[in-house]
């Protein structure tokens, strides 16, 4: 494979996950990456003590690696949940109570782009209300993240293993993107582009490139099937990177991928040494 001049940040909430949190940016070091993201590592805690947002920041900065994307908090992920601000009630209460906190620690890291995740339908609960809710949410997530320069993210999930969350295919993600910059005028609302989740949903990947890639500000990778490492399914990674590119795409390329029986630092033999450090 090329992409010499990619640059790749490993998912910390989803390789190297053998090791407990504050082990796994050294970790990721080790094997050659400088940058990283991670889903809100704290499920039980929206606000989490501030001793465990130290603890984390120094295992970052003393690991030499710098955090590139964070998500608010999203309930409990991985597990059966897909996000908090469009449930009513206590979710969306935790999240909107994250939202500071999130800001504020990407902030002290470098990091100003921010993933929303936006949560299943609720029984019992129309459809309309959850996604009022929803955009009132994102607007005030919009309006905190702007106070850093940053971006937030919205990201499509793929139906087969999210059937509850609405938010399942590009279109509808950009739909929300849309909205939430229409309702803030801050037009710093873009798309988190999961090519993993988008294979698994069906759509012509090269179409969505060719189509979203101006409003897209982050981007994840998988194999599928089997959510493996580049080369452990079908999808053609050297093509669709490079269509990313030549579409204008140069920001980041999470890998967001299951490391398989092995562990992690073995799940990496797909991208040679030397282009795993961020320049």
């Amino acid at each position: 494979m090329g992409f010499t001049d990619t640059r790749f940040n490993v998912n910390l909430s989803i390789l190297f996950t053998e090791l407990p949190l504050l082990e796994r940016p050294a970790a990721a070091r080790a094997a050659g990456f400088t940058a990283v993201e991670l889903w809100w590592p704290w499920v039980d805690a929206a606000v989490p003590e501030q001793s465990e947002l130290d603890a984390l920041r120094a295992a970052l900065e003393d690991a030499g690696t710098r955090l590139v994307g964070l998500n608010f908090y999203a309930g409990q992920l991985p597990g059966p949940d897909r996000g908090a601000l469009s449930v009513p009630g206590a979710e969306s209460e935790k999240f909107r109570a994250n939202v500071p906190v999130a800001v504020e620690f990407g902030r002290s890291l470098g990091c100003t782009t921010f993933n929303a995740l936006y949560g299943n339908r609720v029984e019992g609960v129309e459809p309309a209300e959850q996604d009022a809710l929803a955009l009132e949410n994102l607007a005030f997530a919009a309006r905190a993240v702007a106070e850093v320069d940053g971006t937030l993210l919205i990201e499509a999930l793929n139906a087969p293993e999210s059937p509850k969350c609405p938010i399942v295919s590009a279109p509808k993600a950009i739909e929300v993107v849309d909205a939430v910059n229409a309702a803030t005028g801050l037009d710093n609302a873009r798309f988190l582009m999961d090519l993993y989740h988008l294979s698994m949903n069906g759509e012509d990947l090269d179409e969505v490139i060719d189509t979203h890639t101006a409003k897209t500000a982050h981007v994840q990778i998988a194999d599928n099937p089997g959510r493996g490492a580049p080369g452990t399914g079908s999808l053609d990674f050297t093509a669709l990177l490079g269509r990313l590119k030549k579409n204008g795409y140069d920001g980041w390329i999470g890998l967001e991928y299951k490391p398989g029986e092995a562990p992690s630092a073995s799940a990496f033999a797909w991208l040679p040494a030397p282009l795993r450090p961020a320049a």
